[in-house]
């Protein structure tokens, strides 16, 4: 195929040869080349004109080179001279063709804009460094090689541009003008965490992109009771500013004999910000919900350098959703981010809005009834602290590890379903988490079967159950694991802390497999999952697992395949 020739010498990204053309010389270069293509005698102008093309292709993608060469005004004068060289050496043969002479002409445009890039760069760079720098240290704004490398991609490796700065400011109250600048200087803006993200929100798509990396933003207050508006009881809360990686969090309440609700499988490496941004859940979501349920309060800077601060109001302290109407107060301040500005505005809703019945999060509404932050995946403004409340987890836990055999899977998914039921109807006992692991999920963990049998479960289902009375809890566990039975399953109760992390290692080897989670209900019949799952595997790119339940539903694990579809270009390995 055409589009997926590669003649161009050093290109180590996963361009194709149209791909570079049509940025070095536009489509008209492309199509000339094409034309050409079968018209070679001896092949050497195309050779030389490919060499030319790889030369500031690999320039181009490799910011220490270009930095280098920045740096060196001989060393680069010397390149487009030899460069030059080459181009000229086509022209002498072209031998009066005009589609030569014009493809000529196209690639000594593109060398003059190479050559040109480098002032047009060094001038940028020093331009945004006078400006920014009134804000933030000078060491906060970085241009090497390896902040932009890091900066290129996020778990997803989609790889589009490089930006062109990135600032790493040490204080939140560094943020509003730090995003006025960039503004005035023309940039565009991303808001960037840990980098665990697979929705490619941290993906620069412009040459001209500014990356705020918040991980700066790391205090962590302590544990206070507060009082919130509209509830009548104090509340145990704890602020994080939006660099703090999501673990701590949940140390820090863990210390205190609480529970953090937020906790997604990337939370060893994933950031508050990020957490709010997305709405991150997790395994106790099906108790607590997702981020946006356990949110008290929460400040941003919106794309017009304004600050403001977003407090929910009458909180029902649990998941969101079952609350008949939502109230969010929404207050605006000057620059200095202290000084209100105008009156606060009220946000309602009914509650119901949040969730889409039988599925839970709806990931594709990003609007969310115009709440600001949450779920916007750094559209609308950045996250730079958030409040949360947190939860006082029953005493007593059990977790059930059931493992279904045979290929026959009907059976093993109607457990599913007959587990949320049976526990739902004990009002002793809570389900705080229910992950599970189809058969391609074990096998890229190297799952170790926990029952007698030696051979490796088609199926594995982990429930975890929590009741403030020890014998209901027993009992339950009891019961979830004689419905697994009946389903043929080999079931095993873990009661310790050690007993039960052991059961639950395999979601914790690789958090890098957990990308979005887009869901189906619980309440399709199995030949409907089995065929969600054939449908899943056929979206090009795409790569779908059941892996994770909570709120009446199941998530998938979406894996990003390097390739080109609906998506684009999903692979510039650089």
């Amino acid at each position: 195929m055409p589009d997926r020739i590669r003649e161009i010498p050093y290109n180590y990204t996963s361009f194709s040869d149209r791909e570079i053309v049509i940025r070095l010389l536009g489509l008209r270069g492309w199509e000339i080349i094409e034309a050409l293509r079968a018209k070679r005698v001896t092949g050497r102008s195309a050779r030389m004109l490919l060499e030319v093309l790889g030369d500031m292709w690999v320039i181009n993608r490799n910011p220490l080179i270009f930095d280098d060469l920045l740096e060196n005004p001989k060393r680069r004068q010397a390149l487009t001279d030899a460069l030059r060289q080459r181009m000229n050496q086509i022209r002498d043969r072209a031998a009066g063709n005009e589609q030569v002479l014009e493809l000529y002409e196209l690639a000594c445009g593109a060398v003059r804009n190479f050559q040109d890039e480098f002032d047009r760069i060094a001038k940028q760079r020093e331009n945004i460094t006078r400006r920014l720098k009134k804000h933030t240290r000078a060491g906060n704004i970085q241009f090497d090689g390896l902040a932009r490398v890091s900066h290129v991609t996020d778990a997803t490796d989609w790889r589009v541009e490089y930006p062109l700065v990135v600032l790493t400011p040490d204080t939140e109250a560094e943020m509003a003008a730090l995003v006025d600048e960039c503004i005035r200087c023309g940039l565009t803006i991303i808001p960037r965490g840990g980098g665990t993200g697979y929705t490619g929100g941290a993906v620069p798509l412009e040459k001209n992109t500014a990356v705020i990396n918040t991980e700066k933003l790391e205090a962590l207050g302590e544990i206070i009771e507060r009082s919130l508006p509209g509830v009548d009881q104090a509340v145990p809360t704890v602020r994080a500013e939006a660099g703090v990686v999501t673990r701590r969090v949940s140390t820090l309440a863990e210390k205190h004999g609480l529970a953090f609700a937020v906790d997604p499988t990337s939370q060893d490496a994933s950031t508050i910000g990020g957490n709010v941004s997305m709405n991150a859940g997790g395994k106790k979501a099906v108790l607590w919900g997702t981020t946006l349920d356990n949110l008290v309060s929460w400040r941003m800077v919106t794309p017009d350098a304004r600050w403001i601060e977003v407090e929910r109001l009458n909180h029902n302290l649990g998941k969101i959703h079952l609350q008949e109407t939502v109230e969010f107060r929404v207050t605006r301040y000057q620059s200095d981010g202290k000084m209100p500005q105008g009156e606060p505005e009220i946000l309602r809703f009914p509650g119901s809005s949040l969730r889409k019945e039988g599925l839970g999060k709806d990931v594709t509404d990003k609007f969310l009834g115009g709440l600001p932050g949450v779920q916007k995946e750094g559209c609308d403004g950045l996250i730079t602290s958030a409040v949360f409340i947190l939860h006082r987890m029953p005493e007593h836990v059990r977790t059930v590890c059931m493992e279904f055999y045979g290929h026959d899977l009907r059976e093993a998914v109607l457990s599913i379903k007959e587990t949320l039921d049976a526990l739902d109807s004990n009002s002793d006992v809570l389900l705080s988490g229910l992950e599970h692991l189809d058969e391609r999920y074990i096998k890229a963990v190297n799952y170790t079967p926990k029952s007698s049998r030696a051979d490796t479960p088609k199926m594995v289902l982990i429930a975890d159950i929590v009741s403030e009375k020890e014998t209901a809890v027993e009992s339950a566990a009891a019961q979830v694991a004689g419905l697994a039975a009946k389903r043929s399953a080999e079931a095993v109760i873990a009661a310790t802390p050690e007993a039960r992390r052991r059961l639950t290692v395999a979601d914790r080897l690789l958090p890098h497999l957990d990308a979005g989670r887009p869901a189906h209900t619980l309440d399709l019949a199995p030949e409907e999952r089995a065929g969600n799952r054939r449908a899943g595997s056929r979206v090009h790119g795409l790569q779908v697992d059941p892996v994770h339940g909570h709120q009446d539903q199941i998530h998938v694990r979406v894996g990003l395949t390097v390739g080109r579809g609906p998506l684009g270009n999903l692979g510039d390995l650089d």
